[in-house]
């Protein structure tokens, strides 16, 4: 065998236990969307983003009216998710060292940092302090009404967000790896609020806005009730080593073609000079994204990005990065037309694996 046939050979290896690391990701993503769905009733397109964004290592932000089932898809998300206990922090009798699969932070405008972060507590019998880890410290974290805290707690969050750990008294704590933010918002409701900055917005993945479900489904909710309440917390979908070895399998398993990436950077650069577009996107949007559109292909079952997928994301990576110019107010019609160009050149390509 030659140097060219051995190399060739040992690439195959390669793909071949790429494309069974990639098939069990799959099988586990899948698994947590349906036990999912099984709580949270006509949010499937829903769902499937925060799945993405979860897998991507990105947040999300919903607007979202009261009792829109933000809270009971947090849950049901947290709920999916098993081992809770950081051990290499520390053991299962160790409650410092604990990481809860899912809280809830109600957000209000005399709420202190430290009731998220957390807070050194005196110890009398050690005559010391301890760090009392706060509700932050959780796989999935739900920041109900974020607007309505005052900005020195949302730049608590921002640490937290962008760089997984938290600082209290000079001291650092780390975040959990497998560590996601839904945040709500309500749009109609202004009065009291703190709008959030490009700064905090910038640490969501996606915006999404969510609307009333459809008349099927509302009755599919009146009707099991009963049962999904009654089956609430009868285990974890998966565990936290599965849902970390998915986002490497899925990293490693899924391409990106070339002519992808020339597709959202035409598309950048084409909202940037666009006359509607006070300020464009950053190209920090554009990193974030890609493994989002993994994550979107996987779902799928594919090994590759395709058109598809960024049509589904673009739109809730972007619409809240992008600040429009006085008088125009169609954001959706401003992406359309920008997309329409680079995204037929990317049609007529093949962005299949190589």
């Amino acid at each position: 065998m030659n140097w060219d046939t051995a190399t060739q050979a040992q690439q195959g290896d390669v793909r071949n236990a790429q494309d069974i690391e990639l098939a069990d990701a799959i099988g586990v993503l899948q698994r947590l969307r349906d036990v999912v769905r099984g709580q949270v009733i006509g949010r499937d397109d829903v769902i499937e983003l925060v799945i993405i964004a979860l897998i991507a290592d990105g947040h999300v932000l919903l607007e979202d009216f009261p009792g829109s089932g933000k809270t009971t898809l947090a849950k049901a998300l947290g709920d999916a998710i098993g081992e809770a206990w950081d051990k290499t922090r520390g053991d299962d009798r160790d409650f410092e060292h604990f990481i809860a699969p899912f809280r809830r932070i109600q957000f209000t405008p005399d709420l202190l940092p430290s009731d998220v972060t957390g807070v050194p507590v005196f110890d009398s019998a050690s005559n010391a302090f301890h760090f009392r880890h706060g509700p932050i410290f959780a796989h999935v974290v739900l920041a109900d009404e974020i607007n309505r805290t005052s900005p020195k707690v949302q730049a608590a969050m921002l640490e937290a967000m962008g760089e997984k750990q938290v600082t209290v008294d000079n001291v650092t704590y780390p975040l959990d790896e497998l560590f996601f933010v839904i945040a709500t918002q309500n749009p109609l409701d202004l009065v009291g609020t703190y709008p959030l900055p490009a700064p905090q917005l910038d640490r969501f993945l996606f915006k999404i806005s969510m609307e009333h479900i459809d008349r099927q489904s509302e009755l599919e909710v009146l009707e099991t009730w009963q049962s999904r309440r009654d089956g609430a917390g009868s285990g974890p979908a998966v565990t936290r080593d599965e849902l970390l070895a998915s986002r490497a399998a899925i990293d490693r398993g899924v391409a990106i073609a070339e002519v992808v990436k020339t597709t959202l950077v035409d598309i950048s650069r084409k909202l940037r000079a666009d006359e509607r577009v006070l300020q464009g996107n950053s190209t920090r949007s554009l990193v974030l994204m890609l493994p989002a559109l993994q994550a979107a292909a996987a779902l799928r079952g594919r090994n590759f990005v395709s058109a598809e997928d960024i049509e589904l994301l673009l739109p809730r990576v972007l619409g809240h990065r992008i600040e429009l110019a006085p008088g125009a107010a169609d954001m959706n019609r401003i992406l359309h037309d920008n997309m329409r160009e680079p995204m037929e050149r990317l049609a007529g390509s093949t962005v299949d694996r190589d």
